[in-house]
């Protein structure tokens, strides 16, 4: 195995850069910028970043058109706000929310479903920090972490109704299930997300947030809030699941 490689690629500073995708179809790198309300889409074409501003809801983006259309809004707390989200194999996206107090005591977070008719479903409540969505490769299995659980591996397995898209029962793990494969080390300490992308899906895509971080911390990490690409890792992933809405 050749020798791992970290690339700052995207050095525009995100305050929390989250949710990064893969569009094959133009060799681009989707995110946002959370607390920025920004959507961002970099080109490893062309080395350029466009970006759209919005709010917290449920949207359709037309890069074209620079345009923004509302799909479905879902009736939260005031305090409360997205935090990530992805489309599960069968066309559905499931996203979740979060306190914007970030305290260990208060879940007024949620897990969320938007079907194909623009519908939309809850799935859990009393969560903490949506986080870390992703599906077995047998499209049975949801794997899903609330962030602020605080507990050793705080993921919930969470068993998927692929037909219908919802849940069937929940599980927290106690003990990890799982070997470390490397340590890729990173130039910004807050990390927030990752993708695999590239022609091969061998590349993987990091986004990390600058937020929070003093006029000092800056300085030791000059690269916090950007994205970074890791080559050379000897692994590959999958193409993402598309939104059939």
């Amino acid at each position: 195995m050749s020798s791992i490689r970290v690339e700052c690629v995207i050095k525009e500073r995100n305050a929390i850069g989250e949710s990064p995708v893969w569009e094959e179809r133009d060799s681009s790198l989707l995110y946002v910028d959370i607390t920025g309300r920004k959507i961002c889409r970099w080109s490893s074409l062309t080395k350029t970043t466009e970006t759209i501003s919005t709010g917290t809801r449920f949207a359709f983006v037309d890069w074209a058109k620079r345009s923004i259309t509302n799909v479905a809004e879902v009736k939260e707390k005031p305090n409360t706000r997205f935090n990530d989200g992805k489309v599960d194999p069968a066309g559905r996206f499931v996203a979740g929310t979060m306190s914007m107090e970030m305290k260990p005591d208060v879940v007024d977070g949620a897990l969320y479903t938007l079907h194909p008719d623009h519908s939309v479903v809850r799935q859990l409540d009393r969560v903490h920090l949506s986080n870390g969505l992703d599906w077995s490769l047998d499209h049975q299995i949801l794997y899903y972490i609330d962030s602020l659980a605080y507990m050793p591996n705080a993921g919930w397995f969470i068993r998927w109704r692929k037909k219908k898209g919802s849940l069937m029962a929940c599980a927290l793990t106690q003990k990890a299930n799982c070997t470390r494969m490397q340590t890729v080390k990173l130039p910004a300490e807050n990390i927030t997300s990752c993708c695999f992308g590239g022609k091969d899906y061998s590349d993987l895509y990091i986004t990390s947030a600058s937020i929070g971080l003093d006029s000092d911390a800056l300085a030791k990490q000059p690269e916090a809030g950007c994205i970074f690409k890791v080559t050379s890792l000897g692994v590959k992933g999958i193409a993402p699941y598309s939104y059939t809405g």
